[in-house]
């Protein structure tokens, strides 16, 4: 008798404790998660935490219109601490033991390269918020930021043509993205016949705080009678002192203007803008922008937050157009499945917030405006220069030898990254 009741209670203990983990199962069925992997500390905090705040904004907006697929979103917040390898690891987390349907994160192409692997041997999905060097089209990854046709070839051709400029100096932090951007840059500035020596390419390390020597340099080349500017690719929070010692050594915007690629509204913040008035920025949208579309952006940016002075970017709006993609796609494909949405995604439109739609190209890039802002001396941006229309975004550079003859199509039956067009061909990954 007294077996059978033990039997009988492992047999209660056993069915209750099978519910329990069915119901555990059923409760994790009920939300959709979705991943961010941005840098909360370390020398891209500057840049990143902001992004990780407006995904928890997106997210929460949307759980609110009745989230996805009838399912709630929940986010999953992981911090790789600006350290590169630690981004393919917590991608891996986020993707094999959180189960994530999408990722959203990365700054730095460092940091995106470190992830690649992951994504694709995992087949997750990555949208990445930040503009970049090119020369890479993955089909695990849906790249919402600036190439370089969106952002730096028309930063020049404004330099050039707009301010007269006849000098150049690439400065850059060391790394892929700033190498890769002034290859193409150097190379395209050569086929506009600027000669070798009126172009000054210089790389400093993340987080490098010394600039006195360095903009010396950049004064006494500007001083060889042709006008000079900098094209800058400095990423993070070495950006502080370089500004700061530009003001320390009297270098003024009529002077020798800076165009930066990595500062926007969020790095200002953090500087005294006064002797930076006048130097430029190119983006595809600054908080500026006239837009009901941006106004309302504004509007729940800041009320989410609860700080009227935190202020919006581009990478923000990035993820704002991404994250829309990326709901549009699911629900056209009726499924969070990553195969589905990869072939849902193309050709999906969202507005952007400086007016019109921007559109998912087959080369898993969107079409964007091009701005070029000059700093105010509230830390905004007046919008000195647009491009007319939105402009497609070019994966592969017309100015490189070993690029030029490559394209990339997502869609069967090509389905390939790094076409060449000259020898009929697919290279395979779509990644250099």
């Amino acid at each position: 008798m007294a077996g059978c009741i033990r039997n009988l209670a492992a047999t209660v203990f056993g069915a209750a404790l099978t519910a329990s983990v069915m119901a555990g199962a059923a409760r994790a069925e009920e939300t959709i998660k979705v991943g961010i992997l941005h840098s909360l500390s370390g020398t891209m905090a500057i840049s990143e935490t902001t992004l990780k705040d407006v995904m928890l904004m997106l997210i929460e907006e949307q759980n609110k219109k009745g989230g996805v697929l009838g399912k709630k979103l929940e986010a999953v917040v992981v911090d790789p601490a600006s350290d590169w390898p630690l981004f393919a690891e917590k991608a891996r987390e986020l993707i094999e033991k959180d189960k994530v349907a999408a990722v959203f994160g990365c700054w730095t192409s460092v940091s995106r390269k470190s992830v690649l692997p992951v994504f694709e041997e995992l087949n997750g999905l990555l949208f990445y918020p930040v503009q970049y060097e090119g020369e890479e089209s993955q089909r695990n990854v849906f790249y919402t930021g600036a190439a370089p046709n969106q952002q730096a070839i028309p930063a020049v051709d404004y330099l050039m043509n707009d301010e007269g400029v006849e000098r150049w100096v690439l400065a850059g932090t060391d790394y892929v993205y700033p190498r890769t951007t002034n290859k193409i840059l150097e190379a395209y500035l050569k086929s506009k016949g600027v000669a070798e020596e009126d172009i000054m390419i210089n790389y400093t390390p993340f987080g490098h705080s010394d600039w006195q020597t360095i903009v010396a340099d950049i004064s006494k080349f500007g001083s060889a009678g042709k006008k000079t500017a900098v094209v800058s690719t400095i990423n993070g929070d070495a950006n502080v002192p370089f500004y700061k010692e530009l003001g320390n050594q009297g270098i003024k915007a009529e002077d020798i203007p800076v165009v930066a690629f990595s500062v926007g509204e969020e790095e200002l913040a953090g500087l005294d803008t006064a002797p930076l008035v006048g130097h430029l920025a190119a983006w595809n949208y600054f908080q500026s922008v006239d837009t009901p579309e941006n106004e309302e952006f504004i509007a729940g940016w800041k009320g989410f937050i609860g700080d009227e002075k935190r202020v919006t970017n581009d990478p923000m709006e990035a993820h704002y157009i991404g994250f829309n993609m990326w709901v549009k796609a699911v629900e056209k494909a009726g499924t969070t499945d990553p195969d589905a949405v990869i072939d849902s995604i193309v050709g999906v439109s969202v507005p952007n917030l400086s007016g019109g739609y921007s559109t998912m190209m087959p080369n898993h890039h969107i079409t964007k405006p091009v701005l070029i802002g000059e700093i105010q001396e509230d830390g905004q941006f007046e919008t000195v220069w647009e491009t007319p229309g939105l402009v497609v975004g070019d994966e592969w550079s017309d100015y490189l030898e070993d690029s030029k003859s490559l394209i990339a199509d997502w869609r069967a039956p090509m389905s390939c990254g790094n076409f060449n067009t000259a020898t009929g061909k697919c290279g395979g990954k779509g990644v250099n």
